[in-house]
């Protein structure tokens, strides 16, 4: 896969790589990780589509500099330059828990129609069961903000999301999770820059329960898959079950024995269930 880079208009810099041949299907990866987070179920994917791996800004080889808002509708404004230059019109998307939450205001804002959406592991429009934990984070990263605190906090980060972390998101205890996180977080000890940026980013993600999202899934009048993880403990299934029962052409299907990494626990049924739906 070949590191591509798109521009947006305000400077900001997503880093991408493609893989394969076919229509376009962008996953987007879930927060703190990074493109790296779909590479095992990208070989099943590649002879059907043309596979576009973005890392959202802040992660990866993106843009991080502290110069940019990194509000939510921020975040979805990039998605719809990124979607328009580089996936054409009616794209294929997919998005999994701060990637799916960046698609779906994508959506509800106009940045972005995809012709068939995906959604997976997300709090959608539930209370996170994590919230105390989110919280917490949210107020550490702020603190970078502080003249003096940026570099300590970026070390911080480094020790707390230790590679074994990874393990503990795959229920299958998949050792190759330990590389995705080490890889995450390989340039942020000592990045003060990405430690503002991401006190920038704290200060201003949602928190809470989105309700708003209730009077969205109504309007998404095109097909809606919820793929989830049986085994996800931030993200249970029940919001899920809620969501599907008021979109007017969705359909839920939950992938058995999978957590959080649901392409490091069940790369082959990852990949068979986004196939036949996005066929």
């Amino acid at each position: 896969m070949r590191l591509r880079l798109y521009h947006h208009p305000d400077g900001a810099r997503v880093a991408y790589r493609e893989f394969g041949a076919g229509p376009p299907l962008a996953l987007l990866h879930s927060g703190l990780l990074s493109h790296k987070e779909w590479e095992p179920a990208v070989e099943q994917l590649a002879d059907r589509f043309r596979v576009v791996l973005p890392d959202l800004p802040l992660h990866g080889d993106s843009e991080h500099r502290p110069r940019h808002p990194y509000t939510l509708n921020w975040f979805a404004e990039v998605l719809g330059g990124f979607s328009a230059e580089v996936l054409g019109s009616r794209p294929l998307l997919a998005g999994h828990d701060a990637g799916a939450e960046i698609l779906m205001h994508a959506v509800l804002r106009g940045y972005v129609r995809p012709s068939r959406l995906v959604l997976m592991p997300n709090r959608l429009h539930t209370t996170p069961s994590n919230e105390r934990v989110r919280g917490a984070w949210q107020l550490g990263a702020r603190a970078a903000a502080v003249p003096g605190l940026d570099g300590l906090l970026s070390y911080a980060a480094g020790a707390v999301f230790a590679p074994e972390r990874g393990m503990r998101l795959s229920v299958r205890g998949n050792p190759a999770a330990a590389d995705l996180v080490r890889h995450a977080f390989a340039g942020v000890p000592g990045n003060s820059s990405l430690a503002r940026s991401w006190a920038r980013c704290a200060r201003s993600w949602p928190r809470g329960a989105q309700t708003h999202l209730l009077e969205l899934y109504p309007r998404l009048d095109m097909p809606v898959l919820l793929l989830w993880a049986d085994q996800d403990r931030l993200h249970p299934l029940v919001g899920a079950e809620e969501a599907l029962a008021l979109l007017p052409n969705g359909q839920l299907r939950v992938l058995q024995s999978t957590g959080f990494l649901m392409a490091y626990d069940d790369p082959v049924g990852l990949a068979r269930e986004l196939a036949a739906f996005c066929g």
